[in-house]
């Protein structure tokens, strides 16, 4: 019986260690995939690593991470342990208050710390980047070092300072001497939890950083939108890291105290392998930087020393365009990236400074209603005859005074063609949402404008109509869907799901559905007869940019036939250069016969997006309660 107890047991961890370590295995095998795809191993190749040695951006965040993550580290475990040792002394009233005070930040929700951080840089108009996430992780991590020291201190016995004191020891003798290498296991545990606190953290970095600078974690969430192999390779470097930080911690120990007891010499013990710990993430972190910082741009090249901030989509760049027009032009590119249009607009619109905004078409009619971005010099741009006439002369911005086209496309169905008849779809269109032969097996969009654009067009309506009675009829027909078809609410995880065939069919931008069509071959895309929203992003400089020659300059290079080309065939969304969009989609093009790259033209039905705020307000407002109508049905 014992020996089928320990039988047992052995199983249960061996299952238990597969299941922790699985992940991080098949992360580092699919790091050295020649491919894009995470499921299928096409061939060994380093071309990731390539990638990420040679992205600007993952070897500043690379540094940024362990680099604060140190200094985290050493700041707040000294502060910590001096305020640890300072309140042992105070009467216990105070003890008691700071106790609880030390446990908030602990115990509050991230999310709460996160604001509180932003809003209080924001009231003393603090520009947040690198010192603000520095200060914001030190603030954190204190509470946690303090929790550690603190029942060290209480087991000491009082009066062990006294007696150095005593025998001649000064005040500062004392508790180097004798204090410290008493609480020092303490003290270890509240630098490994605030190195680890510190070198983890998404939520409250996301919130109190800005100017571009980035930690892995909202490195990795950028990149999230698509499958992004180049994210397998920094994480797995990210792995590598940290084991030689523990070989450092564990092994350097031993061999020092080997050398050292034959001169008689102390152990070196756990305050030894700190010392040795920190002096290792010093020297990993000096590589960093050193890597990061070793591509010094030329001289003599037009806009040396300039640098140029953009603020764009996550995953919306090519993989070697920014790389490109650092070594063209000698500037330096900082993109920082925002998830919707509405995200963007709050941080323009108080005042935050970007060169470039690649805001979609109904918010840029915004952007110029309330006079937040400048007219173009177009003497300066010499791009405008290498664009597609369907993408010119827009209705938000006719005479293209404003904004450049960067990417644009169709909303429509990406469907299974395994699971889906063609003829039901040709039947009803968006109606085929509200088809209970598929009742579990969609996933909605999480878009409020076209959500409702899929209910009203289905209706016959027009997806810019301010008429209440036609939105209203909309929001019935969104409400029925949610109630008795059980979809999925999702953004850009229909993007892999739909990869991997999770669901029947999906509402879906035309670019992600190209990726899809191109990772899995039963994947097709319809366009309903009932018209869609053919939308455009579209590049503009902000009224109060800094550095407006060098944003047109960027805006020439984007629409230039390379860099057209690596935007479109990376991202997977259709051009706006003539030239690329036909490469791409002709004959031995990378997306050949697949129709989501190739948008719906002159089609009567389909509309592009105007703005209207008192509009917006009620599909916002009707949308909440769609998505609360979706919980409870669920």
């Amino acid at each position: 019986m014992k020996k089928d107890k320990r039988i047992f047991g052995k199983v249960l961890m061996a299952l238990m260690i597969l299941f922790f370590y699985l992940p991080i295995v098949y992360m580092i095998v699919f790091s050295f995939n020649e491919g894009k795809s995470l499921t299928s191993f096409t061939g060994f190749s380093l071309r990731w690593y390539k990638h990420m040695l040679e992205s600007g951006d993952m070897m500043e965040a690379l540094y940024t991470t362990f680099s604060i993550a140190i200094l985290a580290t050493a700041i707040s475990t000294v502060v910590g342990t001096i305020a640890a040792i300072g309140l042992s002394k105070s009467k216990k009233v105070l003890r008691d208050i700071m106790d609880q005070v030390n446990n908030l930040p602990i115990m509050n929700p991230e999310i709460v710390t996160a604001i509180g951080f932003m809003l209080l840089f924001i009231t003393f108009q603090v520009e947040k980047g690198y010192v603000t996430m520095l200060l914001a992780h030190i603030a954190f991590c204190i509470p946690y070092v303090m929790l550690s020291v603190m029942p060290k201190i209480r087991s000491l016995d009082p009066n062990l300072a006294d007696a150095a004191m005593d025998l001649g020891a000064t005040p500062g003798r004392a508790l180097t001497k004798v204090i410290v290498p008493q609480i020092m296991p303490g003290i270890v545990s509240g630098a490994l939890i605030a190195f680890t606190m510190s070198i983890d953290d998404f939520i409250i970095s996301y919130f109190v950083t800005g100017r571009g600078v980035k930690n892995i974690s909202i490195m990795v969430y950028t990149m999230s939108k698509r499958v992004n192999p180049s994210i397998n390779a920094i994480s797995t470097l990210v792995v590598l890291i940290i084991t030689v930080i523990l070989v450092i911690v564990n092994v350097a120990p031993v061999i020092v105290a080997k050398r050292e007891k034959k001169q008689n010499t102390a152990k070196m013990g756990v305050a030894g392998k700190i010392m040795v710990a920190v002096a290792g993430m010093a020297c990993i972190a000096f590589a960093i930087f050193s890597i990061t910082h070793s591509n010094t741009k030329g001289s003599g090249l037009p806009y040396e020393g300039q640098t140029l901030h953009v603020y764009n989509w996550g995953e919306y760049t090519g993989e070697n365009i920014i790389n490109d027009f650092e070594e063209k032009t000698g500037a330096k590119v900082v993109m920082e990236i925002f998830d919707s249009n509405e995200q963007m607009y709050i941080k323009v619109a108080n005042g935050e400074a970007y060169d470039i905004l690649v805001p979609s078409d109904y918010m840029i009619q915004r952007l110029i209603d309330e006079k937040l971005i400048q007219e173009l010099d177009h003497s300066l741009l010499d791009c405008m005859d290498l664009l597609m006439e369907d993408v010119k002369g827009l209705p938000y911005d006719p005479e293209n005074a404003y904004s450049i086209p960067y990417f644009w496309g169709s909303v429509g169905i990406v469907y299974d063609t395994t699971k889906v008849d063609i003829e039901d779809l040709e039947r009803e269109g968006f109606g085929i949402f509200l088809d209970e032969k598929y009742k579990g097996d969609i996933y909605l969009y999480d878009s409020e404008r076209d959500s409702f654009m899929m209910a009203l067009k289905d209706l016959g309506y027009s997806m810019n109509t301010e008429n209440e009675a036609e939105i209203n009829e909309a929001y019935e027909w969104l409400v029925k869907c949610v109630e008795t078809m059980e979809p999925e609410i999702v953004t850009d995880e229909i993007i892999d799901n739909m990869a991997q065939g999770r669901k029947a069919l999906g509402l879906i931008y035309s670019g992600d559905a190209t990726y899809v069509m191109c990772e899995n071959e039963d994947m097709a895309f319809y366009l309903p007869e009932a018209g869609t929203n053919l939308w455009s992003d579209a590049m503009v400089i902000p009224a109060n940019a800094k550095n407006p020659e060098l944003a047109h300059a960027f805006i020439n290079h984007v629409c230039e036939y390379e860099g057209a080309y690596d935007n479109s065939s990376w991202v997977g969304y259709t051009s706006a250069n003539q030239e690329v969009f036909e490469e791409l989609s002709g004959e031995g093009g990378d997306y050949e016969g697949i129709d989501a790259y190739i948008p719906r033209s002159g089609y009567e039905l389909d509309e592009v997006f105007t703005y209207n705020e008192e509009t917006r307000k009620i599909i916002s407002n009707l949308w909440s309660r769609v998505k609360i109508a979706a919980s409870n049905a669920n």
